[in-house]
């Protein structure tokens, strides 16, 4: 017999009303637990807190916990305590109408127990800062609580045995998985079978596989075809680019197309809410955005069309959410908890919120995480867990400050003050001051955490102060970080000063967290899956990776070996070339000099690779008053997405061209120019981080933690980015070219080894 608690099945089948989105301020869960107790304390005996009932339905055991149950000769009642801040009218229609669905379920469990012919139900709010209780009494009749908890067993007793049916079908099919292609790639096999041995001995993989081999659906096919044999509930395909997900939902519609017999695999793609958003002028409530209202009352009939279509990209979601009048970003949501593959953003299952991460925990899914080009994970993660607190954004935010906010806000300015003041008194004249801290003051914590609960209180009663909003929600997300600061992440302080004076500018003064030790965070995720494979084409060394990112010690490093050859690339290490920033002057000639004489070599097309837009510059003015008849590109910095594919298209153009990017920016990864569409690849650079007080400080902690804090700041990640970005010309067995890699330092033994094998160094 099928099981469910009151709450899930009220929470699937009992839900009506619209998106409700706006802040409410809600209690703690303290504040929650001690409301439920200051209730049940104020019972007379024989009152009975968290009474436990349990009962049987069209097949399902229905059971839970009721908050109160009182039963004398003269009285019985069970009672539902909800606690909450502010008005109780700004508990909206589809709330209550939940709280009164769980009362209901309890009550026709006892009535069905006892054989009652009726009971008394009491839902009680009550106000967590005034302690007032609101209640509101009800008796029903035993018949009609008995046919409401029979349309909701059958709601929810009908769609589990889909979703039972829908499993036993994926997990036969997924047995009977065949390979999408006649043969495998070179080397495809090897990455298949790692990937299948990872998921059926449940430990983490770093897989670095050459670009060509098939990574996608190599990876992919062995973790859907181990899915049934490890009890797997969800496979996570994530990206580090958008144009990855794509990749991913291209190689799975290639394994399901394939499939003599259809295969019964749902689905998604999820998307953030600003690119999912059809309604970006509008708020996510029922009263503001028309997707939005009466959401959960159309929610039923869309959710069952998306599981009968079941391959969800952004424009099969568009589509049901339009014919039913949803929101998709939403519908998306909803969904997450009923595919079996998602393929999304890496912040979806690693960020402090992410959504993949806690339908997981609270689920108790088994899932196993698919990580693309998961070299970029390392950054990424830090970006997840940095933060930055403006002084003007917090003090000068809220344009006309509201009475009860005058005296928090005005302590707030005081530790603000307060933490900059000592930095005054300092010998320095310079205007931009940048100091690094032991920890994130105390006094400012402490003052944020004033504001919070002010503005909180201050929200109780006005709903609609978006501008305030904004400032609660920086300082809790600040906050947040802040009491998780450890050495693992970096508090700095900046400000301006006026010239020649001591004087600090109003709101001028930012205070940043930034997290330089991902594995922090990271290490509970890795954990929390039952294996995680992170694949890409640099990898190398596999301890840098396994260390700051988290991943236990037990992860395996597997090497695939690369389907190109030796011959396919004319590699030059130019090492009598200095591209250090005191002898940058010096190398613009020789580096122009050298695309030049490849050029008339071979005319075609060539990718230029520089450390920085200053240098790219310089180098691209040189080049043009050396040779004015080469047709010249260049990127440039922050372009919108239509310049950034008109300059990819540019590129691969007929007529030749020498391009110019920033090494490690959008296009030294992630695009394909396979054949004559490029023919030669430059790299003058190394790819270090610049040698500032940031990274020295970042080094420091690597050593201490590691010791290998150069290695890890510098070498590392610049080589990463390198053979990255070389990787741009060799994207099929039949790609032939030149590689030139411009540094003295490439003459060091070190820096040589990490570079790939197949290159044949």
């Amino acid at each position: 017999m099928m099981r469910v608690s009151v709450r899930s099945l009220c929470e699937f089948a009992a839900r009506t009303g619209s998106l409700e989105f706006r802040y409410t301020p809600a209690p703690t869960s303290e504040e929650g637990m001690m409301g439920h107790i200051a209730v049940q304390q104020r019972r007379p005996d024989p009152y009975v807190a968290e009474y436990a009932l349990k009962g049987q339905c069209a097949g399902l055991e229905v059971s839970g916990r009721v908050d109160g149950y009182y039963a004398n000769q003269q009285e019985c009642f069970l009672e539902e305590i909800k606690t909450h801040r502010g008005n109780v009218n700004r508990i909206g229609p589809g709330r209550r109408d939940l709280h009164w669905a769980q009362l209901k379920v309890y009550g026709a469990l006892l009535c069905q127990r006892d054989k009652r012919d009726s009971i008394a139900l009491r839902l009680t709010y009550f106000e967590v800062r005034d302690e007032l209780e609101t209640t509101e009494d009800i008796t029903f009749e035993a018949t009609e609580l008995e046919e409401y908890l029979e349309e909701l067993c059958h709601c929810y007793i009908s769609w589990a045995k889909q979703e039972t049916a829908h499993r036993e079908g994926r997990d036969n099919a997924l047995l009977a998985l065949s390979f999408p292609h006649p043969e495998f790639r070179t080397g495809q096999h090897s990455l298949a079978k790692v990937v299948y041995l990872s998921a059926k001995n449940a430990v983490p993989l770093l897989l670095q596989a050459p670009t060509g081999i098939g990574k996608t659906v190599g990876v992919l096919f062995p973790a859907l075809r181990a899915m049934p044999e490890v009890e797997l509930d969800r496979v996570f395909f994530l990206t580090n680019r958008n144009t990855g997900r794509k990749l991913g939902l291209d190689g799975l519609r290639i394994i399901l197309e394939s499939q003599s017999l259809s295969l019964p695999l749902r689905v998604l793609e999820l998307s953030s809410r600003e690119a999912a958003c059809d309604n970006p002028d509008k708020a996510c409530h029922g009263d503001s955005c028309p997707l939005a209202k009466g959401f959960f009352d159309r929610l039923p009939a869309a959710r069952q069309q998306a599981v009968e279509e079941g391959f969800l990209t952004q424009s099969a979601l568009r589509r049901i959410a339009g014919e039913h009048n949803l929101c998709r970003y939403f519908l998306a949501q909803e969904m997450a908890r009923w595919c079996d593959v998602v393929v999304a953003d890496v912040n979806h299952y690693y960020d402090q919120f992410a959504l993949l991460y806690s339908l997981t925990i609270a689920n108790e899914w088994r899932v196993m995480p698919l990580v693309d080009e998961a070299h970029n994970l390392i950054d990424r993660a830090r970006g997840m867990y940095s933060i930055a607190l403006g002084e003007a954004e917090m003090l000068y935010g809220i344009r006309k400050v509201p009475a009860p906010l005058l005296k928090p806000m005005s302590e707030l300015e005081s530790a603000w003050a307060s933490m900059i003041r000592p930095f005054l008194d300092s010998d320095e004249d310079i205007e931009q001051r940048r100091y690094y801290l032991k920890s994130v003051p105390e006094d400012l914590n402490t003052a944020l955490y004033g504001l919070i609960s002010a503005i909180t209180d201050y929200l109780t009663d006005n709903p609609a102060a978006a501008e305030v909003q904004n400032v609660l929600f920086t300082a809790l997300g600040f906050l947040r970080l802040a009491d998780k600061f450890d050495e693992h992440s970096l508090c700095t302080l900046e400000f301006e000063t006026f010239a020649g004076s001591a004087r600090a500018k109003p709101g001028s003064a930012k205070l940043l967290i930034d997290n330089l030790i991902p594995a922090d965070h990271l290490a509970q995720r890795f954990t929390d899956a039952v294996s995680t494979i992170l694949f890409s084409a640099t990898l190398s060394p596999a301890d840098y990776h396994r260390d700051l990112l988290g991943l236990p010690q037990t992860t395996h490093f597997i090497d695939i070996e690369s389907p190109f050859a030796k011959d396919q690339i004319d590699l030059r290490l130019v090492t009598n070339i200095s591209t250090r920033h005191h002898d940058r002057e010096d190398s613009l000639e020789p580096i122009c000099e050298r695309i030049i004489a490849q050029y008339k070599a071979k005319p075609g097309n060539y990718l230029v690779y520089l450390s920085s837009f200053d240098y790219l510059n310089t180098v691209y003015k040189r080049l043009g008053a050396l040779a004015p008849a080469l047709r010249l590109l260049r990127q440039t910095p922050g372009m919108p997405p239509f310049e950034r594919e008109q300059f990819i298209t540019d590129i691969s153009d007929t007529t030749p061209s020498v391009a110019f990017a920033v090494l490690g920016g959008v296009f030294g990864e992630g695009i394909d120019l396979p054949g004559d569409k490029l023919i030669g690849v430059f790299v003058a650079t190394l790819g270090l981080a610049p040698h500032d007080e940031f990274h020295e400080v970042l080094r420091e902690r690597l050593e201490a933690r590691y010791g290998r804090g150069y290695d890890y700041t510098y070498i590392y990640p610049g080589l990463q980015k390198v053979i990255q970005a070389a990787g741009r010309l060799i994207r099929t067995p039949e790609d032939r070219g030149v590689i030139e890699l411009i540094d003295a330092r490439y003459g060091r033994k070190k820096v040589r080894s990490l570079l790939p094998k197949w290159w044949g160094i």
